[in-house]
């Protein structure tokens, strides 16, 4: 799965973790991204989404079916 988000395109950030002595590694800073599914044009699909996006409301998620309750069950 890619790290990227589909909405706002936040991907990995790179920098140093720096220690006490200053002593410098590089470091890689990845987004929480989800697979979600979405409705976009109509139909839905599956994107991959930062939590940020979902949070935000920038998602619409489609309606849940519900289960067929047969009468035998009952």
């Amino acid at each position: 799965m890619s790290n990227v988000c589909s909405i706002c395109g936040k991907g990995r950030q790179v920098g140093y973790s720096v220690s006490h002595a200053h002593n410098k590694a590089k470091k890689v800073w990845k987004p929480n991204i989800q697979k979600v599914r979405s409705l976009s044009n109509g139909s839905v699909k599956r994107i991959n989404v930062c939590t940020r996006c979902i949070r935000s409301g920038y998602v619409v998620k489609p309606a849940q079916k519900k289960a067929a309750v047969s009468a035998e069950a009952v």
